[in-house]
C-alpha cells in the first residue's frame, strides 16, 4: 500500500469514528497526528466563546480544541464524503451539522480539510468551514 492510499485510509477510519461517535473521538485523532503538528482553523479563534478554534502547534495543546468542541457544541452530524490524495496531503471534502449548546442555534456548513503526512502521522491540518454561521451561532 503506498503513502496516498494509508494516508487515505487513516482519515477514511478517523472521520467514520467520529462520525459514529458524535464527535466523542478525540483520542482517535491525537493519536494520528505527531507531536508537533502545525493545526489551524479557519475562524482563527476570533469568535468570542469559542476561542479554541484556531492554530496549534502541537499534539498535547489540541486538547484545548477538542475539550472546547465537546463542551459547547453537540454534533448532530458530520461526514466526508470525498478525498483527494497527492504526495504526502489529503484533503476531506464533506459537510457537518453542530449545535452550540449556550443558544441553541444550528451550524451546518460544507467542511473540507487539508492534512499533511509524514511517516504515516498527521503533521499539518487546516479546516475550513462557514465561519459565518459559527460566529452568528456563538453571538
Amino acid at each position: 500500500m503506498g503513502d496516498e492510499t494509508r494516508n487515505v485510509e487513516i482519515l477514511k477510519a478517523a472521520y467514520q469514528r467520529w462520525s459514529d461517535s458524535k464527535g466523542k473521538s478525540a483520542d482517535d485523532w491525537l493519536r494520528i497526528c505527531a507531536e508537533n503538528i502545525a493545526f489551524g482553523s479557519l475562524a482563527q479563534g476570533a469568535p468570542q466563546g469559542a476561542a479554541y478554534l484556531t492554530a496549534y502547534s502541537n499534539r498535547d495543546a489540541l486538547w484545548d480544541y477538542f475539550m472546547g468542541l465537546a463542551r459547547d457544541w453537540d454534533m448532530v452530524e458530520a461526514s466526508m464524503d470525498h478525498y483527494v490524495a497527492q504526495g504526502d496531503r489529503v484533503v476531506a471534502i464533506g459537510s457537518c451539522t453542530w449545535r452550540y449548546k449556550k443558544t441553541g442555534k444550528v451550524v451546518s456548513t460544507p467542511k473540507a480539510d487539508s492534512w499533511r503526512f509524514s511517516d504515516g502521522k498527521a503533521v499539518e491540518f487546516f479546516e475550513f468551514y462557514d465561519t459565518a454561521q459559527v460566529h452568528a451561532a456563538v453571538g
